[in-house]
């Protein structure tokens, strides 16, 4: 006889329905899986076997042929267990039917149901392919039912399994508190840091200002001390909230890392993430054995900070090239290839030299060649995709003894949300959200200059030595700075304020 259980896999961030097929035939006791699957799901059924026994049911002892479909798709993980044990107890009579639920978890031996990764994206799916009710581990539940009308039901072992498909009616639907509407009440959630700890550093705050409101890469260059880091983590601070849409996709890739702390909520604030710089680049991309997210894409709709620039290694950081571009990341395996959302604003700071004191008198002892090494480890191609580049300069001693505090970050979110409103509104037939995302039709249509801003642009073009991408840069951040004025229009000072934040990569690159 054949059972056919509704289960899921996980291709990046996206679940695909699989139809796990259980045939059990007379002949020698063995138990067969097909269906590419790699080793942790061949070794299934050494689980699956332990487990039925281990519950106080009767293995079948028949040919047992389980075949994962589609064939073609490989099936990586643990999550196969229980949806393959349900086979076996529909094929042999100990339950009746499983039709209408999708059905994932891992056993172990004992007869438990432990927890998968990946869940929320499997539901998520599920759902548009008109499955509604889902049978997951019981610590997976609350993840489940974050998508909405989904009918979850938590297990705990497989003789609740058994109880739950004989009478799902006396079992209740697991709920949250999540819905498409929470961002209405819950707009910034909460961060630690604010914009109002830092003393001095107006110039620096003025261009992440402007970062934030364009979702712009900004690249800040000093001595140490300086307050650099602080800057960079108070900037989700500023940004502008979530949509719930945003809000899903992040918590679905944090799904399928792994990472989920509070499996009841969605993620209602921006990602902020800080690889060390001895970071490999497959765990910056992501990658390995068993494909995960990396960095960039835990990044995603956030920021991605990268401390001490130059000292990633080269490959690391030219593998951010495609994803600062594209904003995804495609992993490429024989069997399949995946692709990751990666649409980050990256944020990163450097010392002037190896020293960090160029310019300091005679504190910098570092000759021309070390320091021309140690920038030249930042090509070219990367450094002209950072559309901000600002000097932060030493603070004083005045300033940082001083009782007087900054904006706050709510001051600098309020012009920051004006900003992103004007865009939402602009954009809202272009299916974009910021300028930084602009295309070269689109930079035509809505960045716009006239003679005398022209002009001054022709002359920055010529002496900086800019390439087309830096041109583009230069148009999409001043269409910010004008948002944030008010400006309908790209005017002169606005174009001269984003050409300072493209003259450190002279000053410092040469």
């Amino acid at each position: 006889m054949v059972s056919i259980v509704k289960s899921s896999a996980v291709n990046g961030i996206n679940g695909i329905i699989i139809d796990v097929e259980v045939d059990l035939e007379k002949g020698l006791p063995a138990f067969d899986i097909v269906g590419l699957p790699d080793s942790a799901v061949k070794e299934s059924k050494e689980r699956v076997r332990s487990a039925i026994k281990n519950s106080g049911i009767d293995f079948p002892i028949k040919r047992i042929t389980v075949n994962l479909a589609p064939a073609d798709i490989k099936k990586e993980g643990p999550a196969f267990d229980l949806p393959i044990a349900a086979g076996i107890l529909r094929s042999a009579g100990v339950i009746k039917n499983v039709s209408g639920f999708m059905v994932v978890g891992e056993l172990s031996l004992d007869g438990g149901v432990r927890p998968v990764n990946g869940v929320l994206p499997m539901v998520h799916s599920a759902l548009r392919n008109g499955i509604e009710k889902f049978i997951v581990p019981e610590k997976n539940a609350e993840e489940a039912a974050l998508c909405k009308n989904a009918k979850v039901y938590g297990v705990k072992n497989i003789k609740d399994f058994i109880e739950l498909v004989k009478n799902p009616e006396l079992r209740d639907v697991c709920h949250t508190d999540a819905d498409g509407n929470y961002y209405e009440t819950d707009s910034f959630g909460v961060y630690e840091y604010d914009f109002a700890d830092v003393k001095g550093q107006e110039n620096v705050k003025r261009a992440i200002e402007v970062a934030a409101a364009g979702y712009h890469n900004i690249l800040m260059v000093g001595p140490p001390g300086s307050g650099k880091t602080m800057l960079a983590k108070r900037i989700p601070s500023i940004m502008p909230p979530l949509t719930f849409d945003e809000s899903m996709e992040i918590t679905k890739i944090y799904s399928v890392a792994g990472l989920l702390k509070d499996r009841n909520s969605l993620i209602k604030t921006r990602p902020f993430r800080s690889p060390h710089h001895t970071v490999s680049s497959a765990a910056l991309t992501g990658g390995g054995k068993i494909p995960k997210p990396g960095e960039i894409s835990l990044s995603h709709k956030g920021i991605l900070f990268l401390d001490e620039l130059p000292e990633f290694s080269r490959s690391s950081l030219e593998a951010l090239r495609q994803p600062l571009e594209q904003g995804e990341v495609t992993i490429s395996r024989v069997n399949s290839k995946i692709t990751y959302p990666s649409d980050f604003m990256l944020v990163a700071a450097m010392n002037p030299c190896p020293c960090g004191y160029l310019g300091d008198g005679d504190r910098c002892k570092c000759t021309q060649n070390e320091i021309a090494k140690y920038t030249g480890k930042i090509s070219g191609p990367l450094l002209d995709r950072i559309d901000i580049q600002v000097e932060v300069s030493a603070i004083k001693y005045e300033e940082i003894s001083s009782d007087r505090h900054g904006e706050t970050s709510e001051e600098i979110r309020k012009r920051v949300d004006m900003a992103h409103n004007i865009q939402l509104e602009r954009y809202k037939k272009e299916g974009i959200q910021f300028n930084s995302q602009l295309t070269a039709p689109l930079i035509d249509k809505y960045c716009r200059l006239g003679r005398k801003e022209n002009a001054a642009l022709k002359a920055a073009f010529s002496r900086l030595n800019l390439s087309a991408r830096g041109y583009h840069k230069i148009l999409k951040t001043a269409r910010t700075v004008a948002d944030i004025s008010g400006s309908e229009d790209i005017k002169l000072e606005h174009i001269m304020e984003v050409i300072q934040y493209r003259s450190l990569d002279r000053k410092y690159m040469m």
